[in-house]
């Protein structure tokens, strides 16, 4: 388990970590090899596809990730790789030097760094180094507060060997390192969490971020792409800097400087120079490579080591690497993070509105946004921001009629004085509410004029293009596409739309080549790979479906993702056959079918969808898209008799904190079907949490426990409800012991 890297992303540990991904092998040209592994994740539905390339003459592996926002809504996401480094008491933590202080999660506490003073994780330290593992007895995280150094290892002097990691820190400011700690509670988490090679530390890197959590965001189909690379290395020890050619160390004692340089790569005639005051006072040639390490002690007279600088060059007179020691100091700690006050506590409407969107970009797990937002709009119902924002919130949550209210009152101040405002966020947002209630005219002016600025012509021109097609006005579609595409040629979406638009413009060769270059973009587009299957022969395209579902591991999630892509542009039939690929007998692909049928006017056979639905099994389907609803909303009124479209229609409003919704759903679903006992269990939670009313959560429990013969964990929570029933006259133990149930 602690061996290797562990990729997270959209956020640290994510769900769905161990799951199966995506993957594939490329040869490249230049002899090097390449993994490509890809997913679009389940909880924000964004992509992300990591390349892991091996180079036939360089001693490191190159990680080349490309995160994509599919979704129509901007997404917050943090990107940390996560290797696992065995250590013992000759290892330390190589940070660069001018790493002065680290924090905590969050950024909660804050200690000086490499010698620590104070109190950090409860413990006390007394001008101690917790670079060291060796020092650190308990628990603890540090994550450094700033760098200009784009590396960050471990180096066990013992071995003399380490690990270091490279990326510019511009995009991978994040250095991190976690540990169980040295003390007993440690040495119990080795055991459990290792086999043979004892203790180990996390070493992370984080892109787009340097704490945890510390989200950054990216907006509708948007794509962010950046590279990291991991070496081993010897003899350097503490690193004082490093690139992906090579590293160096510089040690200044007594009059003497000894330097020490590893390369990546084999480097012949490589040049080695120590200046002092910018002029040359040593220099030297050598054949450098990572089995060839070059050390050398100098002799020099300097005494201020911040005139000395080293460079090593190659033959041709390219920098691989250089350093100059910085200037000893103490700065300043910097502070940790504040608690958010409450909303009646903030003085201005803009840092309620920068509050409340704090909060939904750190995913916080105890503060709501919403109080800040509507305090805002208390203070000034036609703040732009706030409205943008909360309407923004309230289409997460699938209140559709209502977000369009926030968005038309952002647009009233917005075109106050001139109508065409400087930011027309609020129109695309606008046309997005239409477009998800199938008002598809409203929504193509709100968009069209979202075009009038710059920050939203790639999302706009795409819904653009998608009404367009649904229309089959496939020349206008194409046109309206392409001026998306100037925006970002990588946007895979619309690559995927012009795809099947040429497909359906006869433009066979054009589309070929195009589908082409998508799958070099992205060779995980599976919506560019399906319009391959459609262009090819007939005879050939059954063998092809065949290897198109092993691509996409039969898993359901990404032909129901692929699917709603060509819903998006009216292209049902496609969707609907691309789902028939996949034979997983899973609740949302029935519902999915049904709805193209619907949509195709297969009426008869919509409904027997709907009622395959109704009778898959249940269990682990926690729909959680948008678009989920509008599906499932079809089919509660196609089968109103059918009680499990009600059940997941309240599964997904409980996700989206829409308690009223949820409860009512879940009260259709168990009048439906009184036997089906995970309802019950729903039912009682909402009622418990929200305070619904006091007394019928215990019906709720007893229901769900006397369906499933008594389940200990279900008796668990019924004890804990009815022990705090205020308003109960007898102890929860005792109204437990007259119901009759035993644990």
């Amino acid at each position: 388990i602690s061996g290797g890297i562990e990729f997270n992303w959209p956020q640290h540990h994510r769900p769905s970590t161990f799951d199966p991904v995506e993957y594939t092998y490329a040869e490249n040209e230049d002899g090097s090899a390449t993994v490509w592994m890809g997913e679009i994740e389940n909880m924000f539905r964004t992509e992300g596809v990591l390349g892991v390339t091996l180079y036939p003459d360089k001693a490191y592996i190159e990680l080349s990730a490309k995160l994509y926002n599919r979704t129509k809504m901007p997404q917050t996401f943090l990107w940390w790789a996560n290797p696992a480094v065995a250590v013992n008491d000759d290892t330390i933590s190589v940070f660069p030097e001018d790493v002065t202080a680290v924090y905590d999660h969050g950024k909660r506490d804050v200690i000086s760094f490499p010698y620590a003073e104070g109190t950090y994780y409860k413990h006390k330290y007394d001008h101690v180094n917790i670079a060291q593992y060796k020092n650190i007895p308990v628990p603890t995280s540090y994550m450094a507060y700033r760098s200009d150094y784009n590396f960050i290892g471990e180096y066990d002097y013992g071995k003399q060997a380490g690990l270091l990691h490279v990326a510019d820190h511009h995009i991978a400011p994040g250095k991190k390192q976690w540990t169980w700690g040295c003390g007993e509670f440690g040495k119990a988490w080795d055991l459990a969490l290792t086999d043979e090679d004892g203790p180990y530390i996390e070493l992370m890197t984080g892109c787009f971020t340097d704490n945890q959590p510390d989200f950054t965001w990216i907006q509708p189909q948007e794509t962010k792409n950046f590279k990291q690379y991991f070496m081993p290395y010897k003899k350097v020890g503490y690193v004082k800097n490093a690139s992906i050619d090579a590293m160096v160390n510089m040690e200044i004692e007594n009059g003497k400087v000894s330097l020490c340089v590893y390369t990546t790569g084999e480097e012949k005639d490589a040049r080695i120079v120590l200046e002092k005051c910018g002029k040359e006072i040593f220099a030297d040639t050598a054949d450098i490579s990572p089995v060839k390490i070059y050390e050398k002690e100098v002799s020099v007279d300097a005494e201020d080591k911040t005139e000395l600088t080293v460079r090593v060059l190659n033959a041709q007179g390219r920098v691989l690497v250089e350093f100059t020691p910085l200037e000893e100091n103490i700065p300043e700690l910097p502070k940790p993070a504040e608690a958010a006050k409450t909303p009646e506590e903030i003085l201005t409407c803009e840092e309620l509105y920068l509050t409340g969107l704090h909060i939904e970009q750190y995913r916080h797990a105890t503060y709501l946004p919403d109080p800040y937002y509507l305090e805002g709009l208390k203070r000034d119902a036609g703040d732009i921001r706030l409205n943008t924002a909360y309407g923004m919130l309230l289409f997460r949550r699938g209140q559709l009629k209502e977000s369009e209210k926030y968005f038309r009152k952002a647009l009233e101040r917005m075109t106050w004085k001139n109508p065409n405002p400087y930011n027309s966020e609020a129109y695309y947002d606008l046309g997005l509410t239409l477009f998800y209630q199938g008002r598809y005219e409203e929504a193509y002016d709100a968009f069209f004029k979202a075009t009038w600025t710059n920050e939203q012509q790639e999302m706009s021109f795409y819904f653009l293009a998608a009404i367009a097609s649904m229309k089959k006005d496939y020349l206008s579609a194409l046109e309206l596409v392409e001026k998306g595409l100037v925006k970002n040629s990588h946007n895979i979406k619309a690559r995927g739309l012009k795809a099947s638009i040429l497909r359906k413009l006869g433009c066979t060769e054009q589309a070929e080549k195009w589908i082409a270059e998508n799958l070099e973009i992205d060779c995980f587009d599976f919506v560019s790979s399906y319009e391959e299957i459609l262009l090819s022969q007939p005879e050939e395209q059954n063998n092809r479906k065949q290897l198109l579902k092993a691509k996409m591991r039969n898993f359901h999630q990404n032909f129901i993702q692929a699917a709603i892509d060509y819903m998006e542009g009216g292209f049902w039939q496609e969707a609907l056959d691309l789902l028939n690929i996949c034979d997983v007998q899973w609740p949302m692909l029935y519902y999915y079918r049904g709805g193209a049928l619907k949509k195709l006017g297969e009426e008869e056979k919509a409904a027997e969808m709907f009622r395959l639905a109704d009778k898959a099994d249940p269990s682990y389907c926690f729909p959680n898209r948008l678009e989920d609803i509008n599906v499932l909303k079809m089919a509660v009124e196609d089968q109103p008799e059918c009680p499990k479209a009600y059940y997941y229609l309240g599964n997904i409003w409980y996700d989206k904190r829409q308690y009223k919704e949820a409860k009512e759903n879940w009260e259709m679903a168990a009048k439906l079907d009184p036997q089906y006992p995970t309802v019950f269990r729903n039912l009682a939670l909402v009622f418990t949490i929200n305070q619904m009313n006091r007394r019928r959560p215990v019906r709720y429990w007893k229901r769900r426990l006397a369906l499933t013969h008594q389940m200990p964990e279900f008796s668990l929570n019924l004890i804990s409800y009815t022990k705090n029933l205020v308003c109960q006259q007898r102890t929860g133990l005792l109204f437990m012991r007259n119901m009759q149930i035993r644990l």
